[in-house]
């Protein structure tokens, strides 16, 4: 009789809030209302439309088929190629687009922050980036809010760029003047030691003619204090966490140069995709490279609340009004340029929830 060996222990309790059998989406949106949205940016699947909301378990495109559409006459209006969505907690969801299908350079108008009101479902507001703001090598990746600063509120934008500078860029709601911050700096650069191993293999750019290159990604996590007063953010590739006061980033008086004397450093938090605040000041990060999902207390103490052999790469989190942590798991380690070519995703992709009693941070007084 063969000895039963011990296993890997794994915990956290998930429900399956939606399972995806067509595109791959990498971002979600939990609104003050409950009403579910995701986005499926265009890296080589058949998207049909970038943004959508879940209605009684079907994706419906948001706010319309006719703004998923790309019109080349009005880029501004219609989106591209959708990488995150932030409903902000007052009726408005905030929609980034890259504006660069297949981590292109960048459209010209076409990488953008859009308001949509939920209550008419329409867009009322569009900003978009002059060329000393998104560069060519610019990736918009996630976006957070604050609208206790300003006449009109602030968003922080991460630039998680593969092959140029990471950075956080400020916009000033108000006007739409909009400044890059950290512009190349260590805290926003991918970890040059850095070796991320998923399933056990180490992940890299694998091509179908047999080369390989490093995976590099810069900025990409995001997450902001109840407060509003401190931005957490990380690299892609990489394991730290690092902070800086957002009234220092949003003070052009400070040179960008001089803004490191400023980042703090939170230690290691696994290497991690999306990242998200609730209203206790906890940091909710996954880590991509153990099938877990972390929480980061506001003493600094981590702990792991779920690993789960399912969480497949938990990319956008968000937190409902429910008191339910929703985060999209979608396999992003399993795509053809990691695997010389060869798809390794198996549908469905899935939007998974679990219960953490805690609202989500709020972005208004």
């Amino acid at each position: 009789m063969q000895p039963m060996l011990p296993k890997e222990k794994y915990f956290g309790q998930f429900e399956l809030v939606h399972a995806f059998y067509g595109a791959m989406p990498t971002g979600v949106s939990v609104s003050e209302t409950g009403r579910i949205f995701v986005c499926f940016p265009k890296w080589g699947d058949d998207v049909q439309f970038t943004v959508a909301e879940i209605v009684e378990g079907e994706l419906q495109p948001y706010p319309s088929l006719e703004a998923n559409v790309v019109n080349t006459g009005n880029i501004t209006m219609s989106f591209v190629s959708v990488q995150s969505i932030v409903a902000d907690g007052r009726g408005t969801l905030w929609v980034l687009d890259t504006g660069a299908p297949n981590f292109s350079e960048p459209i010209q108008g076409g990488a953008k922050l859009a308001a949509i009101d939920l209550s008419t479902n329409t867009i009322k507001r569009v900003y978009t980036f002059t060329e000393d703001v998104v560069l060519p090598t610019t990736y918009l990746n996630d976006v957070r809010l604050d609208f206790r600063v300003g006449s009109a509120g602030y968003a922080y934008i991460t630039d998680s760029s593969s092959n140029g500078p990471g950075a956080i860029i400020v916009v000033d709601l108000a006007n739409g003047n909009a400044f890059r911050r950290l512009n190349g700096a260590t805290s926003t650069s991918p970890d040059p030691y850095f070796l991320p191993k998923v399933e056990g293999q180490i992940l890299m750019n694998r091509n179908p003619d047999g080369s390989t290159f490093p995976f590099r990604l810069a900025s990409d996590s995001l997450a902001i204090s109840p407060d509003g007063k401190v931005l957490f953010y990380a690299a892609l590739t990489s394991r730290q966490l690092f902070s800086i006061s957002t009234e220092v980033l949003r003070d052009r008086r400070i040179q960008d140069k001089d803004l490191s004397h400023y980042v703090q450093y939170w230690g290691e938090k696994g290497a991690s995709d999306g990242m998200i605040t609730g209203a206790k000041g906890t940091v909710y990060a996954g880590d991509y490279e153990n099938n877990s999902i972390r929480k980061i207390l506001p003493n600094g103490a981590m702990e792991t609340i779920a690993h789960d052999p399912r969480i497949l790469w938990p990319d956008t989190f968000s937190i409902g009004p429910d008191q339910y942590l929703y985060v999209i798991v979608n396999q992003l380690h399993r795509q053809a340029r990691f695997h010389y070519g060869r798809d390794l995703r198996e549908k469905p992709y899935s939007l998974l929830r679990m219960r953490i009693d805690e609202f989500p941070a709020p972005t208004f007084s």
